[in-house]
């Protein structure tokens, strides 16, 4: 592996400004990287070698000129198949939109482009984002790279496996109920779900929209800062951004002191159901915190045990109206298109052909929960309790200045493991839900290796909304006080992939 993927993006921008590599030789060796371990990981759907190595060229070529350029340039990212990028494939791991290319940019894209940012190409995910696994993915599952025969974590199970491969230094995810913060646990590296408006939804191909939160993934705190500076900020073209500076998020994952700050462990996410070695690096992390001079309490949110149901009533409702735009007549597949079927026979045997299960069922969840007489007994009463979850956090941040919990239940679990049984499978998200009905800032850093297995641990972190910088803050204090211990980075303690030539 050439030393250059080892680099964080923070090294690899000080070696491009002091001259000792350009962006080619970064983008190529990563591209490389993707050739020699992707038949094993499949963290990507469309490699975009040409595209890449040209924007590479071209950020060379204003370094070149004398030109000043943003911390970023010139170092690729992986981008979530969720995200349309201009004359690119953007299939959402559906195969409703095969074959789709968009004609323009998501405003998460355009940013990326304008920081001079190279984009790789465009990176697994289950389909639609729905599921906890990457699945759910219509062109097969992404393997974890730190046990291939496990998940990596869904539903941008491909961004952060890229990572975890060193097949990129950074990588854009979006989170609907968990699904940066999840795989950012399962493969040990760092996952943020910005507040909700924080980062614009333009462009990006809609899971629930009064959900959906595109964020920055990467292998340390201070790289994830600096990509959720490029990407946030207000856009005029999502009705839903929040017209307020960026939070400090660089300066605080650069200060990284949570001395006399105030910690709540929510007691509700813990306890049974969770496995003994994640509760444990859990508990070891917050007596870090602790002898950092960080005041730890415990904190109760009583109607976060509701948010699971909940969640699974909102979110069903909101794809099964965003969903039906895929109707054959407009984006990608068309099935029966042959003079023997009306238009909707058409559409009926596209989606039928187009949407794989986990999509059907979550449509029909939702029609049923949005239909006439349900309304109020289902969408109406997940709602309220979405308030109710919004004022348990309103309430622990009178005394608190952020929340934490463990990421995730359970370490990555067995590919195939949970796929017939989908209750199981949706408890994966149980801590990470609760900030996305909020709308709160949210993220996962890594927090250790479980005693039973071997495989990585997240710590979560919860912020009120726009002080995502107290994340950055807390995560890199933790990071720098773990890689004392370690030697290291929890990434460097990876299983070495097998690389086919």
């Amino acid at each position: 592996m050439s030393e250059l993927t080892r680099k964080t993006a923070a090294e690899l921008s000080e070696l491009m400004a002091s001259g000792e590599t350009s962006s080619i030789e970064i983008t190529q060796a990563h591209l490389d990287r993707i050739s020699a371990t992707d038949t094993a990981v499949h963290a990507f759907l469309h490699v975009d070698t040409e595209g890449a190595l040209a924007q590479a060229a071209a950020v060379d070529k204003r370094r070149a000129a004398g030109e000043k350029l943003g911390p970023l340039a010139g170092v690729p990212l992986a981008l979530k198949d969720v995200l349309t990028q201009d004359g690119v494939p953007t299939t959402a791991g559906s195969r409703i939109l095969e074959g789709w290319k968009p004609p323009y940019d998501s405003t998460v894209v355009s940013r990326l482009k304008a920081a001079g940012i190279v984009i790789l190409g465009k990176t697994n995910m289950d389909e639609f984002a729905m599921g906890s696994s990457t699945e759910n993915s219509a062109y097969g599952p992404t393997h974890n790279p730190w046990d291939l025969a496990r998940i990596p974590g869904g539903s941008g199970g491909g961004s952060s496996a890229a990572i975890s491969a060193y097949q990129a230094p950074l990588a854009i995810g979006t989170d609907t109920g968990g699904s940066i913060r999840q795989p950012a646990a399962f493969t040990g590296t760092v996952g943020v779900k910005p507040t909700y408006g924080g980062t614009s939804r333009y462009g990006l191909i809609a899971l629930a929209s009064s959900l959906d939160t595109p964020g920055p993934c990467a292998r340390t705190t201070l790289d994830a800062a600096l990509l959720h500076e490029v990407i946030a900020g207000h856009d005029k073209m999502d009705s839903t951004s929040i017209d307020q500076p960026v939070p400090p998020v660089v300066e605080a994952a650069r200060r990284g002191d949570v001395n006399g700050l105030r910690i709540g462990v929510v007691k509700e996410l813990g306890g049974e159901g969770y496995q003994p070695g994640v509760e444990a690096r859990f508990h070891e992390a917050v007596e870090l915190l602790t002898k950092l001079g960080a005041e730890v309490v415990e904190v109760s949110c009583p109607h976060f045990q509701y948010a699971l149901p909940a969640y699974y009533l909102i979110l069903p409702s909101e794809a099964s109206s965003n969903l039906a735009k895929f109707d054959a007549m407009r984006f990608g597949l068309r099935v029966g298109d042959d003079g023997e079927n009306d238009a909707e026979q058409v559409m009926r045997l596209t989606r039928e052909a187009g949407f794989g299960d986990e999509v059907k069922r979550r449509i029909m969840l939702g029609t049923h929960a949005l239909s006439s007489g349900y309304y109020d007994a289902y969408y109406g009463q997940a709602q309220k309790v979405r308030t109710l979850i919004a004022r348990d956090f309103a309430n622990a941040y009178e005394h608190v200045d952020v929340l934490v919990s463990p990421a995730t239940p359970t370490t990555a679990f067995a590919i195939g493991d949970r796929v017939n049984d989908p209750i199981a499978m949706y408890k994966n998200d149980l801590c990470t839900i609760p900030s996305n009905l909020a709308g709160n800032a949210a993220a996962s850093f890594p927090a250790g290796l479980a005693d039973e297995d071997g495989l990585p641990v997240g710590f979560h972190v919860m912020a009120p909304v726009m002080r995502d910088d107290l994340l950055y803050q807390v995560g890199a204090a933790l990071e720098s006080a773990l890689a004392d211990q370690w030697g290291g980075v929890l990434m460097s303690k990876a299983p070495e992939l097998e690389v086919t030539r």
